[in-house]
Parts: structure tokens; C-alpha cells; sequence
């Protein structure tokens, strides 16, 4: 009689929890609080524009001061938006955590993977994942350790044998012992090989990094060349030689729009988030916006992991069976409700073979129960003699009824034979087969089939594509992304689900066990779309040859066998179904395990990066003649014609208002150019225009440097709409708000405290001179504007005429 497991007993849980043997919490795969403020407070931006502040204080300047209060208000925002992103990120992780059945002091409860402790007595049985390295103490089962090696052929194993987390169980039952937690677990020790710190592949931080860079180098030297020269040069006091410097160093950072990004992103992972689509580093949304080359694995992507009955043909026999065609059915579901697998093959065959509506008031009155024990039988009409469960080994499982005879299920070369001709033709569409035999009396032997075996039925099965897989395809099609199905499995079977599934190449397929130790993976990416019996080096290697290729490469995973490629990815994307290593590396994790919400993905990158790329211009147009003018300012020695409050001005009504109010705009075009090069080649003509406006007014003028200082200040704010107007076209009701509330805003500011902005009253010829230089301006922003729009629609033709040519 086989010895009853007890288990641990409450007071050891503790002892081991308490020596350091018990699973770790789960490690949080967002930042912490403190790193979000920390992140946030401490920036180099922050800390300049702090300096410049602590300045304006020592001399007194207060009202100069006011842009603290918006640095202040930007970090508040920006640390809001990404703990409510945070908060929401944190929830979705939890949805898919396993619950643990173990057993402790003889009973069986089911617990959190974060209770488990080393010693635990796991109870497994079929569709149980492995969380913990274990050894089988008692049972036996039948495991897939594809999520581990790839290979998808299921794995025997029996009393002694080892257990990876990481893999699952098919079928069997088993009571099984932890050996190792935490990060002694296999599967979470290729992990933290694998996660090593990645450089984040962001176009817009780095774009970001460089502009800080930049603007860092140029702020120190240039400051203080401006104090001395106004201090030294020009004899002005301290406080005025202060609040000149500021406003020029004050210029050339664009504050704002390092929030404008964070916030953002922010935003769009809060809305994906609520789609149940986990961005776990918020520069993964702008990744996927530029990804050209898509990965797909087909079970579980493509495919939902799900098997459905196509046919059920019935066979010819060699012989009568003495059963009706009811009784036939009856049997196979008696065979189906006793089996203990629930796979998904058995799910749908379950489904098959279900009784109709129109049957269940009968089945309801009959409420047939099948038991392995006589005295617990509630129906005298089946129950089970013996039984031998189905094993990928010998290919087929058996239940003998009494009285009744034996149902068999299994591979139909092993069932029937010969595979008639309409079998052989599913083989070749790339579906599988289960064949169903009878044996008109009871059998024991695990080994053999008997020889007269009865064929039952065939039974067509298909993967069922996931809905709306084709639309989604067609989508990344239409989008210039070209998409990649690679798997394990067989070439024939991978090739026809793609067709199902509307890929187009999908008959350019190769079998990857077949290239070689040393194949050129290079030629290979160019001339294939599906790749099938791929290892997961191969992935790696796939991924690498379409990077050396100039592609942006996303990678969908499941398993631990696609942490190489995973890593290797500029994105990476897991599903909430696979393992907990991927999702612990990937960048984005379908909770719902869908792969058709990954449009949406890119749609949220897309509105993020037009938005930004959009008002960033306008950011840059004040760091591009802030730099200009501080460099004509030092070399004719005269002071920086605007005070900080002035600026300030222009970066809250100007920069700051319309570029938060548009974030939320849907503009899901393809992404053409470079972030960085596209914001400065709009920005410049700005720029350049209000330096070479300020630098004439300031040597030609003939006014006092009140006057010239106003008339300076109302042209650049004249210069600096116009980019907003320009980035706003085409109009609609939102952008017309906008600009309609900046210039009364802007204005209606001025005439009210005209005092703190340092305004002088416009006399008549400061009227005149203000018109000329305003509509000079704007006519040679025009001029320049349509210049360059005719150079680039020359370069459009001369592409065409070539691409003409090659054809």
C-alpha cells in the first residue's frame, strides 16, 4: 500500500521561511516610488534652472523667479503621470500570478507562488504549470518543456525525476518536492543571466541626451562671459548683470519638453494599460512605433493555444460492431468525461462530441457519472473497469467499461493502420489527426493494442487562429512592416497556418533543422518568411541577421527558449499565457495573450512621436536663438535684450499650453525621418529668423534699449506664434482653441501687467517699427518655408523618376 505524502507541517514552513528557503516576492517590474521622484527632481535640467533661480534670489530678482514655480509644477505632473501609470502597470502583473495546490499537514490547499517554501509538497496534474525546481515523489508525468528547450515533444517522468519551473504538465498526476526557490529555480537563473542591463533603445531619450549635452557644454562658459562682460565690461550692477545672464541660460534650456515626452508616454501606457496591454518601460511604446520587421511564434500568437474538431469522419471496419450509433457516441463521451487529460486536444474533442441541446433534459434525468469504484457509480449503465491513461510514449490511452467493452484514443498509425486517403489529405493541409477504436471486451496490457481492434472514428483537428489575425496582419502589411512567423514545430504545419492566417509569403517557408551548423542567416532572412524547427540559438541568430540588416526587429515569446531572441530584440513582447520569464524580460505583455492588440501598441507609439516631434520644433526655436543671440551678445558686448519673466512668458503660453493640450491628438501616420533632425529642421528657420531679427534691431535701431527691448520681445512672441500656427495646420476645433486662446493669453498678459514683463508704452513710431519688423519676419519665414517645401517636393520626383528607372 502505497505510504500517504503529509507534507510539512505549518511550524517547518515557518522555521524554513525564516533560514531563507522560501520563495521571494515577486520582484516589482515597475520603478519604486522613490525612484520615480528621484528620477523626476533629480535631472540635470532641474538642477540648472535651480541654480539659476538660487541667483536670481541672492540678488533679489523675485519676480524674475516665476519659472520655478512651472519647473516645480513639471516635476509634479511628471511624477503623478508615471505612479498613475505605475499604479496601473502594478495591477496588471498580479492578474496572472499561479496559485500553488500543495500539500501541508496531510491537507491540500492551494497557495500563492510567494508562500512556497524548499521541502513543500506540490501536487500537479494535468494543465499545471511548474514553478519550482522539484523532484517527483510519488506518480508520474508527461511534461512540455518547450518554454525551456524549444522542442515540443513531451517529456516522461516518474519517481526521482527532476521538474523544471518553467514547464508544464500535460498529463498525469503526481506529488512532486521543492528543491530550489528564488533565484536557485532554473528557469529564474537563466533569467538573471539573460537580464543583464539592456541599453534602452529609445530615439527620443536619446535625442533628449544629446540635446542636454549640448545645452550643458554651451550654459556654463556662456554664462559667465555674459555676468563678466555686463559686470566688467559694461560696469552694470550685480542684480542687472544676473537677471541678463539668467535669461539667456534660461533660453537655451527646453524644459518643458523633457516632461512634454515623459508625460507623453505616460499617457499612452495609461490608456493601453486600460486594454490590458502591460508597457513595462514606457520607451518600449516609442520602440514599437519604428519596428519595420515583426517576429511571430505561431502556437499561442497566431494560434490561441487552442485545438477545434473539423470532422469526425467514420471508418470502415473489418467487422460489425454489436453497438448502435448513439451507443458509439455515448462511449467515446463516457471514455471523454472519465479520461484525466484536458489538454487541448481532449478539450476539443469534448466539444465534439458534446450531446446536443435538444439532448440534455435526457442527459439531466439519466445525470450518468462515471467513477472507478463500483459502489460510487450513480448510473448501473457505465462505469470503469480499468483504465490506462494516454501517454505520448506509446501514443494512445484506453478505458474498459464493464460490460461495455474498451474505447481507445490515440494516434491513428497506431489506431488504424493504414491512414485512408482522406486522412493522409488532412495530413497534408498541416492538421492533426486522432483516430478512436473499440475492442469488444476488457484490456490491461500497456504495451500492446489487442488485434481486433475496431476503427471508430478519425478525427480532423485544426488550431484556431486567433480572431481578427488576418485584419492584423494586413495592418502591419499596409504599414510597411514586414512580419516573420518562426517556431518549432513542423515546416508543413507552421506554413499552413500562416496561410490560414492570411500571411502573405507564407510558401517561402524553410525547416531550420535542416540549414546546417553554420547556415547565412543573412541570405536566409532575405529570401524566407516562415522559419519551422527553429532552436532558440536560431532565434537569436534570426533576430541579429535582420538588426546587421538595418531593421528595427520586434519578437513576440513565450517561453524561456525565447529569452535569447527576446533580449536581443529592440522590442520585445510577451503573452501572459507563456511563461513568467518572458514576461519578466519582455518590454510589453498581452495580458489577454492577443496578439492583434499590438496595432494599437503602435498606433499609441505613433501618437506619441508625431506629437512630440510636432511641438518640439517650437521648444527648439527659443534654444536655437537663445544660443545665437548669447554668441552676438558676447562678441559685440551688449547685454541679452530680454529679463526671465519675459521668457518665462514664452514658455508657458507659447511652449507649454498648446503642446500639452495636443498630446492627446490620434495622429497614427507612418513615422518618417528622425526625431531630433525633424524638430530642429522645423524649428530652425524660427530661430534663425528671431537671432537675425534681434541681432539687427539691436545694432540699426535708433531707440532707446527700453523701446528696442519691447519691440524685440512683441516681434519674437509675433515669430514664435507662428510656429505654433504652422505646427497646428490643418485646423481643426481643438487646434483652433488653441491658437485662438495663446494670442489672447499671451497678449492679455501683457496689457494687464505690463509692469512685470518690463513693457514699454508703444508710442507711434514703436508701433511702425513693431509692423515692419513683424511683418519682415513673416514674410521671411514664408519665403524660406516655401523654399524648402519646393526642395523637398524636387527631391520627392527625382526618388520617383528613379525608382521608375530600377523598375
Amino acid at each position: 500500500m502505497e505510504k500517504k505524502i503529509y507534507g510539512l507541517s505549518m511550524q517547518e514552513v515557518e522555521e524554513k521561511r525564516k533560514k531563507g528557503e522560501g520563495e521571494q516576492e515577486p520582484e516589482s517590474i515597475t520603478k519604486s516610488k522613490k525612484q520615480i521622484i528621484r528620477e523626476n527632481v533629480l535631472t540635470l535640467f532641474n538642477l540648472l534652472n535651480f541654480i539659476i533661480a538660487g541667483l536670481l534670489f541672492a540678488v533679489g530678482a523675485y519676480t524674475n523667479m516665476i519659472f520655478i514655480a512651472i519647473i516645480i509644477l513639471n516635476i509634479v505632473i511628471g511624477i503623478a503621470q508615471e505612479c498613475k501609470a505605475k499604479k496601473l502597470v502594478d495591477e496588471l502583473s498580479i492578474l496572472n500570478r499561479p496559485a500553488i495546490k500543495v500539500r501541508r499537514e496531510g491537507e491540500d490547499q492551494e497557495i500563492e507562488l510567494k508562500d512556497i517554501v524548499k521541502g513543500d509538497i506540490v501536487i500537479l496534474e494535468s494543465g499545471s504549470q511548474i514553478c519550482n525546481d522539484s523532484i517527483v515523489t510519488s506518480g508520474s508525468l508527461e511534461v512540455n518543456e518547450s518554454l525551456l528547450t524549444g522542442e515540443s515533444d513531451p517529456v516522461i517522468k516518474e519517481v526521482g525525476s527532476t521538474l523544471y519551473s518553467g514547464s508544464s504538465v500535460i498529463s498525469g498526476k503526481a506529488c512532486a518536492e521543492v528543491i530550489h526557490v528564488g533565484n536557485d529555480n532554473y528557469a529564474t537563473s537563466l533569467v538573471n543571466e539573460v537580464k543583464k542591463e539592456k541599453q534602452v533603445q529609445s530615439e527620443l531619450l536619446g535625442s533628449m541626451r544629446k540635446v542636454t549635452r549640448f545645452t550643458s557644454s554651451l550654459i556654463i562658459p556662456l554664462g559667465i562671459l555674459l555676468f563678466l562682460e555686463a559686470f566688467v565690461l559694461r560696469k552694470a550692477p550685480v542684480n542687472e548683470s544676473v537677471v541678463a545672464s539668467a535669461a539667456a541660460l534660461l533660453g537655451m534650456l527646453p524644459k518643458g519638453l523633457v516632461l512634454l515626452i515623459s508625460v507623453s508616454l505616460a499617457t499612452g501606457v495609461i490608456r493601453l494599460a486600460k486594454m490590458k496591454i502591460l508597457v513595462q518601460n514606457i520607451y518600449s511604446l516609442e520602440t514599437l512605433a519604428h519596428v519595420d520587421v515583426l517576429c511571430l511564434d505561431k502556437t499561442g500568437t497566431i494560434t490561441d493555444g487552442k485545438l477545434k474538431v473539423k470532422y469526425v469522419i467514420p471508418m470502415d471496419r473489418d467487422e460489425e460492431i454489436n453497438l448502435t450509433e448513439d451507443e458509439e457516441k455515448q462511449l467515446v463521451r463516457a471514455y471523454l468525461d472519465a479520461s484525466d487529460d484536458n489538454n487541448a486536444t481532449f478539450q476539443a474533442l469534448k466539444k465534439a462530441f458534446a450531446e446536443k441541446k435538444s439532448e440534455e433534459k435526457n442527459v439531466e434525468e439519466k445525470n450518468i457519472r462515471y467513477k472507478e469504484k463500483y459502489n460510487d457509480r450513480t448510473d448501473k449503465t457505465y462505469f470503469i473497469k480499468n483504465k490506462i491513461s494516454f501517454s505520448s510514449k506509446r501514443k494512445w490511452g484506453s478505458i474498459s467499461f464493464i460490460g461495455k467493452g474498451t474505447v481507445f484514443v490515440g494516434a491513428p498509425e497506431r489506431i488504424l493502420g493504414t491512414l485512408p486517403e482522406s486522412l493522409e489529405n488532412e495530413l497534408e493541409h498541416g492538421r492533426r489527426l486522432v483516430a478512436i477504436g473499440y475492442y469488444d471486451g476488457e484490456w490491461k496490457d500497456e504495451e500492446h493494442l489487442p488485434a481486433q481492434i475496431q476503427p471508430l472514428y478519425g478525427v480532423v483537428l485544426e488550431d484556431q487562429i486567433r480572431r481578427n489575425a488576418k485584419e492584423t496582419l494586413e495592418f502591419f502589411h499596409r504599414q510597411g512592416v514586414d512580419v516573420k512567423v518562426i517556431s518549432g514545430d513542423h515546416v508543413k504545419t507552421v506554413a499552413m497556418i500562416a496561410k490560414r492566417a492570411g500571411l502573405r509569403g507564407w510558401a517561402d517557408a524553410i525547416d531550420m533543422s535542416s540549414v546546417g551548423e553554420e547556415p547565412d542567416y543573412d541570405a536566409i532572412c532575405r529570401e524566407y518568411t516562415v522559419f519551422a524547427r527553429v532552436t532558440p540559438k536560431q532565434k537569436q541568430e534570426l533576430v541579429k541577421a535582420f538588426q546587421r540588416q538595418g531593421h528595427k526587429v520586434a519578437m513576440t515569446g513565450d517561453g524561456v527558449n525565447d529569452l535569447l531572441a527576446l533580449r536581443e530584440a529592440d522590442c520585445s513582447i510577451a503573452i501572459a499565457d507563456g511563461s513568467d520569464a518572458s514576461r519578466q524580460i519582455a518590454q510589453v505583455v498581452l495580458m489577454d495573450s492577443d496578439f492583434t492588440h499590438l496595432p494599437q501598441v503602435v498606433m499609441e507609439g505613433r501618437k506619441v512621436i508625431h506629437n512630440v516631434t510636432r511641438t518640439a520644433g517650437v521648444f527648439f526655436i527659443k534654444t536655437i536663438y537663445s544660443v545665437l543671440v548669447s554668441i552676438f551678445c558676447v562678441l559685440t558686448n551688449t547685454p541679452f535684450p530680454f529679463i526671465p519673466i519675459q521668457i518665462t512668458l514664452i514658455d508657458a503660453c507659447i511652449e507649454a499650453y498648446p503642446s500639452f493640450l495636443t498630446i492627446l491628438e490620434s495622429d497614427t501616420r507612418r513615422i518618417k525621418g528622425r526625431f531630433l533632425s525633424t524638430a530642429i529642421w522645423n524649428a530652425a528657420p524660427f530661430g534663425i529668423v528671431a537671432a537675425v531679427m534681434i541681432g539687427v534691431t539691436t545694432l540699426f535701431l535708433p531707440m532707446v534699449s527700453g523701446e528696442k527691448q519691447t519691440i524685440m520681445y512683441l516681434t519674437l512672441i509675433i515669430i514664435s506664434m507662428t510656429a505654433v500656427i504652422r505646427s497646428c495646420i490643418p485646423f481643426n476645433v481643438l487646434r483652433g482653441f488653441i491658437c485662438v486662446t495663446m494670442i489672447c493669453g499671451t497678449f492679455g498678459a501683457l496689457v494687464i501687467l505690463p509692469g512685470l514683463f518690463e513693457i514699454s508704452a508703444m508710442s507711434v513710431a514703436m508701433w511702425g517699427h513693431f509692423l515692419i519688423g513683424s511683418l519682415t519676419s513673416v514674410a521671411g519665414l514664408l519665403i524660406i518655408l516655401n523654399l524648402r517645401g519646393q526642395q523637398e517636393e524636387y527631391k520627392a520626383h527625382m526618388r520617383k523618376k528613379k525608382i521608375k528607372r530600377e523598375a
